[in-house]
Formats: C-alpha cells, structure tokens, sequence
C-alpha cells in the first residue's frame, strides 16, 4: 500500500513538474512575441556597408498563425500546402529610391516623311515630330531608360536586388555564463545600395 501511493505520490510531482515546465515555457514565449510587437526595425550597415535590418522573430502555434495572420494563411493554402506542415513564414517589404541625372539625345527613330506641301498634310502628320529624345541611365543595381515625345514620356525601370536572410539565436546570459535560448532574430541583408528595407517579419510555428 506504502509503495503504492509513493509511486502515486511521484507520478503527481512528475505531472505538476511537467505541467510548471510548459507554463513557465509559455509564458517565455508570450513574452518574447509582445517584445517582438513592440520593437521597432533596427536598421544598420554591416561590414561590407550593405543595408541590412534586424527583427525579433515571432513565435506562434499552427492556431495562433491562423488567427493573427489570416491573409497570409490563406495565401499559403492557395500554394496547396497544409499549415500543419508549415515550419516559418516570413515577409519583408522593401522601397528602392534612384535620383539621377540623365543626358538627352536624339534617337534613331524617325517618323515617316509628311506629304512635301505643309497646307496638304494630314492632322496626324501635322503632330508627329521631327526627333524623338531619348535617355538612359545605369548602374549595377538600377537600368532606368526612356523616350521623351512631345507630350509623354515611355519608361522602363529594372531594379535588381539580392536580400539575404539569417535566422539566429539570442542565447540567455548571467555575468559570462551562456545558455538556452532567449529570443530568436534575423537579420535581412539587401545588397542593393538604393533599397531600403522598411518591414520585416519572421514567424517560426511552434509545436
């Protein structure tokens, strides 16, 4: 009967264990999401002088992603992907911003000749001009090219870019002693000088 209830007794004290554990785990987690929602982007220039963003990750069950992020839920279910399967989503949001300078130049294009007597021609002949101008302007990361008419403009912008994501994580710390995990970040690198990253967010799905 003694050994009975001590072996009930200690299936008791496991549970209360394990259910302490996983509140205490919870409540870690909540914490960490409501300083990932309040913290602002942290914009900063790495080593090589490329922009780059720093964001803390949020962290959030299958349910909670649903709930809070429904757009972006049905979108996933629109790849054909199940959310239970989901491991992470992320998003980010960036603005490319170009002020230049161009030269103009006459382009090659050349309308047709008009009727020779200038009373004879047509409303559409007496419009067309005598030269087209052109513009470009190029870098590695940004072609931006036109043709100026008489009264519009025809452009082509192309921008290009590389944004690179680092998930990492923010170990606890006592004095010089290091352990856990605190608090999970990324770090978005874009290696495009006129781009700026102006959102960023990192959601890993929790079991």
């Amino acid at each position: 009967m003694k050994k009975a209830l001590f072996l009930y007794a200690l299936a008791i004290t496991a549970l209360l264990l394990c259910t302490l554990r996983h509140y205490r785990s919870e409540n870690r987690r909540l914490e960490q999401n409501q300083t990932a929602l309040t913290s602002d982007l942290h914009h900063y220039r790495t080593r090589l002088g490329e922009e780059a963003a720093s964001a803390q990750a949020l962290r959030l069950r299958c349910a909670e992603f649903e709930r809070l992020r429904d757009a972006d839920a049905e979108r996933i279910r629109a790849l054909g992907i199940r959310l239970r399967r989901l491991e992470a989503a992320s998003k980010h949001v960036t603005r490319t911003e170009v002020t230049l300078r161009a030269p103009l130049g006459d382009s090659l294009l050349q309308p047709a000749a008009p009727t020779q007597d200038p009373l004879r021609r047509t409303p559409h002949e007496a419009l067309l001009p005598d030269s087209l101008r052109r513009f470009r302007w190029s870098d590695p990361w940004v072609t931006v090219e036109g043709i100026l008419g008489r009264d519009s403009v025809a452009c082509r912008i192309e921008s290009r870019d590389t944004l690179r994501q680092i998930v990492h994580r923010i170990p606890r710390r006592f004095l010089f002693i290091r352990w856990g995990t605190k608090a999970l970040r990324q770090e978005i690198i874009s290696s495009n000088p006129h781009t700026r990253i102006v959102y960023s967010e990192y959601i890993r799905i929790e079991r």
